[in-house]
């Protein structure tokens, strides 16, 4: 069975061509690589280069898209597996459900509320798949520089910062999650602390 990777990415369709070419050359590395793709449905942005790439090539796509977004016309018509949910709640749910890693791609504050909620999920020990964030031009440098001023600050721990990976190039991330070690915070047993 085909391992299977969420891409969380901008639904923008503005933004520069440079976040688009690599999030192609991404798209056509999973492809080959014969990995399936779970993403938001969208047919604009990145999300639509994402799907467009995929069907191009003859690769699996499966979208998660909530009914308002139907509403406005926001879905890709081409995809065929297209799965419709009631809300934003239900859709990530289902985004990262069975799947074998994330991949986050640049994007605006949906893309960071999924991406955080996954990191926040596997601090816990709720997921234990790679976060791989795809660095195109330095656009994650700044959410880097907030993690290390959590750690600087005490609000997390140094280790936390090894949640994710972030990486340059699209084919570093289908090596950071080939080579993806098990990471995992040490178990809380929280009925027994609130036993105390």
């Amino acid at each position: 069975m085909n391992k299977q990777i969420t891409i969380f990415c901008a639904s923008s369709p503005g933004i520069p061509e440079k976040y688009f070419e690599a999030t192609r050359q991404l798209t056509e590395l999973l492809v080959n690589s014969e990995y399936n793709i779970i993403y938001g449905g969208g047919a604009t942005g990145l999300m639509g280069a994402v799907a467009d790439t995929t069907l191009k090539m003859g690769g699996h796509i499966k979208g998660i898209i909530p009914k308002f977004m139907i509403d406005v016309e926001w879905e890709h018509k081409g995809v065929k597996e297209m799965i419709h949910v009631e809300d934003m709640r239900h859709r990530k749910e289902l985004l990262i459900k069975d799947t074998d890693a994330v991949v986050a791609l640049p994007g605006g504050t949906g893309t960071l509320e999924e991406l955080y909620e996954v990191v926040s999920l596997k601090k816990l020990g709720f997921f234990p798949h790679p976060i791989i964030l795809l660095n195109t031009d330095g656009y994650f440098d700044p959410l880097a520089q907030m993690a290390s001023k959590m750690v600087t600050e005490n609000f997390m721990q140094q280790k936390h910062l090894e949640i994710w990976q972030i990486v340059n190039t699209p084919v570093a991330v289908i090596e950071a999650i080939n080579n993806h070690k098990p990471w995992g915070p040490e178990v809380i047993n929280f009925a027994a602390v609130s036993a105390k």
